[in-house]
């Protein structure tokens, strides 16, 4: 299919389920669910913003704001990821209690509203990755309208851009609870380490980055064509500062560069060891 044909389908399912709460984040992909739902439910979308302590400090403000700038109705609630022990404690299937949380706030508003479906925004690309929270989605029922569609990223940016969406080259976002290997509590003052030098590194001019928390030291991720620049003397020092800041001993730049899920690379050598 076309990319148009792919946004008439878009539209023909979000048509379909007659009203939707669309569980709403600010980034590329809930962006784009967002604007396509309201413009072909109206009033019979509503956005749910669920302010949480793995979202970064940042995001908070502007998921909000896209979503006011959409023109969509919007409930605020909070979710609240660290009281659950099985979610704090970062095992491999972590997203799953995570995705479940969100699920079990949305489920009773949905039905509150009278909202028939619940949308989450995943593209194909997102099926090739680990993903335990897609069980979870499944478990509570919600939906993929951009899966069915057949959208991948790439396309869902194209299509953002084609709608005037300012969110159509946003850097990749996910939960800070992606920062820490797995097995590694996830605790406040680790959030706010991870969140702080993503903030500072960003303010250093780095667009993409990822703070990767290893206990002492930090292990950052940035794109491939800027690893020059954060090893210039004056921007390395910066840096230094910068992790000393947030409570790091010491900070260590991966020449690999960014990539999304890279923590994910140790389930494999770990089966393949096994």
């Amino acid at each position: 299919m076309t990319l148009a044909e792919k946004h008439a389908r878009l539209r023909g399912l979000i048509a379909d389920c007659g009203s939707a709460l669309v569980c709403y984040s600010g980034g590329v992909d809930s962006t784009l669910l967002l604007k396509v739902a309201h413009e072909v439910l109206g009033e019979r979308c509503v956005a749910m913003v669920a302010l949480s302590p793995v979202m970064a400090a940042s995001e908070r403000k502007a998921a909000l704001e896209l979503a006011a700038e959409i023109g969509a109705r919007t409930e605020v609630t909070e979710s609240h990821e660290l009281s659950r022990p099985e979610f704090r404690a970062n095992p491999q299937d972590r997203c799953y209690y995570c995705k479940d949380g969100l699920l079990a706030i949305a489920q009773p508003l949905a039905k509150r509203l009278g909202l028939h479906e619940i949308l989450l925004g995943t593209n194909t690309d997102d099926l090739g990755d680990y993903r335990p929270g897609m069980q979870a989605a499944k478990d509570r029922g919600a939906r993929h309208p951009l899966v069915d569609a057949t959208l991948s990223k790439a396309e869902v940016r194209e299509l953002s851009k084609e709608l005037g969406l300012s969110t159509w080259d946003k850097p990749q976002l996910a939960c800070l609870s992606s920062r820490f290997p797995y097995g590694t509590e996830i605790t406040p003052e680790r959030l706010r380490q991870v969140d702080g030098m993503e903030d500072g590194m960003r303010a250093l001019g780095f667009r993409q980055v990822r703070a990767r928390w290893h206990g002492d030291v930090v292990r950052l991720e940035v794109e491939p064509e800027a690893i020059a620049r954060a090893a210039e003397p004056e921007v390395r020092q910066a840096i230094a500062k910068l992790g000393r800041e947030m409570g790091f001993t010491f900070v260590a730049l991966d020449l690999a560069g960014f990539r999304s899920g890279s923590l994910n690379q140790l389930l494999a050598i770990r089966r393949k060891d096994g």
